[in-house]
Order: structure tokens, then C-alpha cells, then sequence
């Protein structure tokens, strides 16, 4: 349990206590069957940073952790490491004078959502002094911008070993107070118990992956407070209350998609749940700019997923991402 020690201390030193009741047996388990996968590897990389103080951190768009005294051979063996852990996803990054230029700007996601999570405007905490959850987090990049949202504690969930690793290497740079309050667990949300712990919950990004997406948010409702805020967002497409896409073998190339409903329809659905005031406070198209192949992922992006002739529909000919923002309560 050696790797998850410090944020074992830390539920146990939180109101989600009764989470150790099954979160150290799943951790053990876990860890025992990564034994011979990629993630020893991956590990030995994160090790391998150099151990630097950070002198100024900002959890900014770009989040950022810097130390003047770090050299190019320190910021070289910083780069090479990091590359070990490509792809990188979700972020960007600075790291060092090292700058990790995800595929996906989620800074823009972040400004799509951040005005909403408080009721007074222009509130530069709205998170403040809360526990948080964000299920399906990836690298973490949202979890520090949870934090500079004034979060008392960030937990993430995520089952992807890569995305672990990642996080694990971005927290190393951080002080120990930032370390202190960030945590991911390589879980799924079907992993969770009842939690009913958190003043947020975040699900961005998810929801679509769901074989079973009224399940899905009946697990996330599980998760909050009475009163709890839930921030869903996800892929939709337009129409009434009743309109749902369910794609063929794959969607924009994605061969895990299952169900896209339209914003009324998701609506819908979370009363169904029980979810209670739910509003859509954004809904856009995802641009070229905000997906995209890099450096750092440079796999098939955006630009591949669309038809080349028009930008407006999918490879498949279905209408292109378009990602709503919904705020809901428990």
C-alpha cells in the first residue's frame, strides 16, 4: 500500500472516513495485478524526476511549477522522462521550463465551466473549503484548477494506469501543501460505494463512455451531499426531449460511445434521477483548437474524426462533437 500511503492518511483525516471501510482492500488488489502491465515502467519514470523545490507555483490555464536555479540538463532529463509517458492527454503543462502541450486545451473546457460554480459572480473561490470529486479525471489537470477554485481537498477517479502515472509525476514538482490536498485512485465510478461525502462532483467527458448512462448518473448522485452540486459535462446533440443518438461501431472514431442525448433529454434524465434544478449553462462545438495533435500525443485528433469536406459532421457522417455543460443538485 506504499503508494498510496499519504492519501490513505488523508481520507482517514477527512470527512470521507468511512470510505476505508473498502478503499484499501481495492487499492491492494489493484496494485497486485499491475505487476506485470506497463505501470512498473511508467513508475520508474516518475522516480526518476528530479527532486525540486518548488519556488512558484500557478494553477492557472497553463499549470505551471517553477524553480530558477533548474539548469537545461535538468529540464532535458525532465522533458525525456516525461516523453516516457506520452500520450498526454488533458492539461497543458510547465514543469520546469518544460512545456507539455496536451492534445486537448482543457483550460478551455475549465473557462466553459468555471462561471457557473458559484451563485455570486465573480467569485474567485467558488470551491472553497469544499471536498471535491472528479470522476473520470485523467492526468489530473482539472483537480488543480479544482484547487485554485478554492477546494479544501481534490480526489480524482480514474481506472487508466497511464493517467495515474501522469498525475503522480505532475504532483511530485508540487509543494507539500498542493500535495497534501490532491489525491487519484485508480477506480471507476462503479468501484465507488455510497459515498454521499462530496459538495461537488465532477463528471466531464464520461458520460457518453456509459453503457448504461442512467446507472451512471444514479452512481454519481450517490456520491454527493444532500444539497450537493453535480457539473456534468458531455457530448450532445441537438434536438427535444426525446432525441438520442446511439452511433454504429464508432463515433468520430471513438469505438466507445453508446449514447449522445440531446440537452433536453439529458435534462430529463437527471430528474429522473433525482437530481433537482438542473440548468445548462453551456453548449458549444469542440474546435480544432481545443483538439488537437501535438508533440506530446501525436496520434489521430480532431481534424481525423471529421469529415474532410465538412467540418460539421463526423468521419461517419454523424453531426460533430458539440459538448454541453449542465449543473445540477442532489
Amino acid at each position: 500500500m506504499k503508494l498510496f500511503t499519504q492519501d490513505l492518511i488523508a481520507v482517514a483525516q477527512s470527512p470521507l472516513q468511512h470510505w476505508l471501510t473498502t478503499l484499501p482492500a481495492q487499492l491492494e488488489r489493484w496494485q497486485k495485478e499491475q505487476q506485470h502491465g506497463e505501470l512498473p515502467k511508467w513508475l520508474r519514470s516518475v522516480e526518476q524526476l528530479p527532486k525540486l523545490e518548488a519556488q512558484q507555483v500557478s494553477l492557472d490555464d497553463t499549470v505551471t511549477v517553477h524553480n530558477n536555479t533548474v539548469n537545461e540538463g535538468e529540464q532535458n532529463r525532465i522533458r525525456g522522462l516525461m516523453m516516457q509517458l506520452v500520450p498526454w492527454r488533458k492539461g497543458p503543462f510547465n514543469l520546469h521550463g518544460v512545456h507539455i502541450d496536451t492534445e486537448w486545451r482543457s483550460d478551455f473546457k475549465w473557462q466553459r465551466v468555471l462561471p457557473h460554480l458559484s451563485n455570486t459572480k465573480g467569485d474567485s473561490q467558488p470551491l472553497k473549503g469544499q471536498q471535491v470529486l472528479d470522476i473520470g479525471c485523467g492526468s489530473g489537470y482539472h483537480l488543480w484548477r479544482m484547487l485554485e477554485a478554492g477546494a479544501e481537498q481534490v480526489w480524482g477517479v480514474d481506472p487508466g494506469q497511464l493517467f495515474m502515472a501522469q498525475f503522480m509525476a505532475v504532483r511530485s514538482f508540487m509543494p507539500p501543501e498542493l500535495q497534501a490536498r490532491s489525491h487519484l485512485f485508480p477506480l471507476g465510478v462503479e468501484d465507488l460505494p455510497e459515498l454521499k461525502a462530496f459538495d461537488t462532483v465532477f463528471s466531464m467527458g464520461v458520460l457518453y463512455h456509459r453503457r448504461s448512462p442512467i446507472d451512471f448518473l444514479t452512481q454519481l448522485r450517490a456520491q454527493l451531499k444532500p444539497g450537493g452540486q453535480l457539473v456534468l459535462e458531455t457530448l450532445v446533440v441537438e434536438g427535444d426531449e426525446h432525441t438520442v443518438l446511439v452511433p454504429g461501431e464508432t463515433y468520430a472514431k471513438m469505438r466507445n460511445v453508446w449514447f449522445i442525448p440531446s440537452s433536453k433529454a439529458l435534462l430529463h434524465w437527471l430528474a429522473r434521477c433525482g437530481f433537482k434544478t438542473a440548468r445548462v449553462v453551456d453548449e458549444s462545438l469542440t474546435t480544432l483548437e481545443e483538439q488537437r495533435a501535438t508533440e506530446w500525443m501525436q496520434g489521430q485528433s480532431l481534424a481525423d474524426f471529421l469529415d474532410p469536406a465538412d467540418h460539421s459532421r463526423t468521419i461517419e457522417g454523424y453531426p460533430a462533437p458539440r459538448r454541453a455543460v449542465i449543473i445540477a443538485q442532489a
